[in-house]
């Protein structure tokens, strides 16, 4: 079976356990009534059910792992198949961490250190692999060739880098759809790298990564609708930034490897970064963000969903195109995306007038 062959299989049956295990998981969460009741951070009036994130989960560890098992029995890439058990072993754990904050809740310095474990675990996994597979020539990062205080240092940027954004993902998710579409762009935008790579491996976990989301999307956007839940969140943040961790010590360019997540690390960045200018607590519920802000204006969830989607999508393309440029030209590349964050931060000022008309 080739790659992309495989990959479709993955995809497919990804796709309908997200879109079919809800109908079992659904029943649970009512029966030990796991439900979002609104505060001062949501964007909803009413309690409604929450954890379905815990279908997403299970699909995807379920597919993950029968690929990871498969690729090694018949891979001939014998790396391939050490990455997407990282992979796929981090998301899951950040997945269960937040089930648990989702059924009994966890006290912040025992998630915090939880956090930090899995983040450590992950980045001194896939620095090891990088440096002791043999792993197809790129343009980009070769861990194997650099001196071991320059890894020491990546594996301190790799913990900080994963539990942030696991932490930002849980922050960003407060729309209908924005989680799902967030899920399914940066699977797909990893897809599109893994196969521009040569790394299988990340061809295959990006497209379990999209159809995971892809197929929450519906339940989410239904009514009576459903929310992902921390154990959604903390593994839509866990997958995408393992991933992204992995891809780029495998060698795949950083620019591809980051597109994804520029949005939501701007958002999230520059509203904490304005809330501590004035004096506020930063881990405060708040309405703040961009994405809240449009919603505000008056947008449905959707719609303000899908204009974060769109810029995420643009960022993504933009990481994308670094597969076909010469590295010089990555600056470019990167002040655009930082564009995009400047232009997305802007947008619910931009569009105020026509929603106050």
């Amino acid at each position: 079976m080739s790659a992309p062959q495989f990959a479709l299989v993955a995809f497919a049956a990804t796709l309908a356990l997200s879109l079919s295990l809800p109908l079992v998981i659904r029943p649970l969460l009512v029966k030990l009534g796991v439900m979002d009741v609104p505060n001062e951070r949501s964007s909803h009036e009413r309690p409604i059910l929450r954890g379905l994130g815990l279908a997403v989960m299970l699909a995807m560890a379920l597919v993950g792992g029968a690929a990871t098992v498969f690729a090694a029995v018949t891979g001939p890439d014998g790396a391939a198949w050490k990455f997407m058990l990282v992979v796929s072993l981090g998301s899951l754990c950040a997945g269960l961490l937040g089930f648990s904050e989702d059924l009994r809740g966890i006290s912040v310095p025992v998630r915090s250190a939880i956090l930090l474990l899995i983040a450590a675990s992950t980045s001194v996994a896939l620095l090891w692999l990088a440096r002791t597979q043999v792993l197809p020539e790129s343009a980009g990062l070769d861990v194997g060739a650099l001196p071991m205080w320059i890894v020491v240092a990546l594996g301190v940027y790799g913990l900080l880098f994963v539990s942030s954004y696991i932490n930002v993902a849980n922050f960003m998710d407060g729309l209908n759809g924005i989680s799902g579409f967030h899920g399914l762009i940066a699977g797909l935008a990893f897809a599109a790298a893994g196969a521009l790579s040569g790394h299988d491996w990340l061809l295959v976990m990006g497209v379990i990564l999209a159809a995971g989301y892809g197929g929450f999307l519906p339940w989410n956007l239904s009514q009576p609708g459903a929310f992902l839940g921390d154990v959604g969140s903390y593994l839509l943040g866990g997958a995408v930034a393992i991933t992204s961790s992995a891809a780029f010590v495998a060698g795949v360019p950083i620019l591809a490897t980051i597109g994804p997540m520029v949005i939501y690390f701007g958002d999230v960045g520059t509203t904490l970064v304005k809330r501590m200018r004035k004096g506020h607590k930063w881990d405060e519920p708040h309405k703040e963000h961009a994405y809240q802000r449009l919603q505000q204006l008056g947008m449905s969830h959707v719609a303000a969903s899908a204009i974060n989607a769109g810029f995420t999508l643009a960022a993504s393309i933009l990481g994308l195109v670094s597969f076909f440029v010469a590295p010089a030209w990555w600056i470019l590349l990167l002040v655009l995306g930082l564009a995009l964050v400047v232009l997305y931060q802007l947008t619910p000022r931009l569009l105020e007038k026509k929603f106050a008309a």
